[in-house]
C-alpha cells in the first residue's frame, strides 16, 4: 500500500521536505540569534549609559562627531546661552510633556544644543524658566542628533513659532542665524527646578522595530516547519485513502482507470520492481 512512497512524485515531495525542515529550523535559529543580540546590546546600552554618568566629563570636541562608542559620554562646554526652543510630545516616566532646549553659542562660533529640563503639559513659554544669564559652563551626556520619526521622535511639522519636533543640527541651523553643533546635550540636573532628561541609548542599540521584526521573523520560520510536516501527512494520508478506495473498487470509473496505470507505470518502473 505503501509503494506510492517509491514513485518519483513521492521522491520530489520528500527530498523538498527533507531540505525545507533543517533549513527553516536553520534561519529561525539565525533570525532568534540576531533577536538575541539585539537584546544584549541594549542591556550593554544601557549599563554603558549608567557606567558613562559616573565617569569624568572630556571636553566636547574631542568626543565628536558622536558614535555609539561616544553617545551617552559625560562632557563639558562653555558660552552663552541664546536661541530657546521647546520640544513637544516628550515623555518622561509615563506623563505627556516637552523639553526645554537652549543653544549654547561657544567660542568655537557654533552652538551647542542644551536640553536644559522637561516639564509637564502642552508647550507653554510663560512657564518656562529663563536661561542663566552670562559665561556659564553645562555639564552633561553627550547625544546624537535625532532622527524624526525614529525613536518615538515626533515628525509632524507646522508647529508653532519656537517650537521643533527633533533635536537634531540639520532642522535647527535652520531656525537660527548661526552654526549648530550635530550633536545636543542633556544635562545631569534639571535647570531652575525642571527635572532632568535622562540620556538615551545609541541608535541601532535599543529594542526597535528591526529588533521585533527578527523576533516576528522566527516564529514564522519555525511555524513554517510545522506547516510543511502538516501538509506531508495530509498528503501522505490522501495518497492512503485513495490506494484504500482503489483497493475496495470505491473510486469513479475514471479515477479507477487512473490508478490502475499509475500501478503499471510502477511495476514497469525500476524502482516499482
Amino acid at each position: 500500500m505503501y509503494r506510492f512512497l517509491l514513485t518519483p512524485r513521492w521522491w520530489g515531495i520528500n527530498v523538498f521536505v527533507l531540505l525545507a525542515i533543517p533549513f527553516c529550523i536553520f534561519m529561525g535559529s539565525w533570525q532568534l540569534g540576531r533577536f538575541e543580540d539585539r537584546v544584549d546590546d541594549h542591556r550593554d546600552a544601557e549599563a554603558r549609559v549608567a557606567s558613562d554618568k559616573r565617569e569624568a566629563a572630556s571636553p566636547l570636541e574631542g568626543l565628536l562627531p558622536v558614535t555609539k562608542a561616544t553617545s551617552g559620554k559625560q562632557t563639558t562646554a562653555s558660552g552663552r546661552y541664546d536661541t530657546q526652543l521647546l520640544v513637544p510630545d516628550r515623555k518622561l516616566d509615563g506623563k505627556d510633556g516637552y523639553y526645554v532646549l537652549t543653544l549654547l553659542r561657544t567660542d568655537s562660533g557654533r552652538a551647542l544644543p542644551v536640553v536644559r529640563g522637561w516639564l509637564p503639559g502642552a508647550p507653554d513659554p510663560a512657564k518656562v524658566p529663563a536661561a542663566p544669564a552670562g559665561e556659564v559652563t553645562v555639564t552633561g551626556a553627550l547625544q546624537a542628533s535625532e532622527t524624526p520619526g525614529n525613536n518615538g521622535v515626533s515628525a509632524r511639522g507646522g508647529l508653532p513659532a519656537g517650537q521643533t519636533a527633533a533635536i537634531s543640527g540639520a532642522s535647527l541651523v535652520n531656525l537660527v542665524p548661526y552654526d549648530v553643533y550635530d550633536a545636543w546635550v542633556t544635562l545631569n540636573r534639571g535647570d531652575s527646578g525642571m527635572k532632568a532628561v535622562p540620556a538615551s541609548a545609541p541608535g541601532g542599540t535599543g529594542l526597535d522595530l528591526k529588533a521585533f521584526q527578527n523576533l516576528g521573523y522566527t516564529a514564522e520560520w519555525f511555524a513554517f516547519v510545522g506547516f510543511v510536516v502538516f501538509m506531508w501527512f495530509r498528503l501522505l494520508r490522501r495518497e492512503l485513502e485513495f490506494a484504500r478506495d482503489a483497493e475496495l473498487g470505491l473510486l469513479p470509473e475514471e479515477e479507477q482507470e487512473e490508478q490502475e496505470e499509475t500501478r503499471e507505470r510502477e511495476r514497469s518502473s525500476p524502482s516499482g520492481v
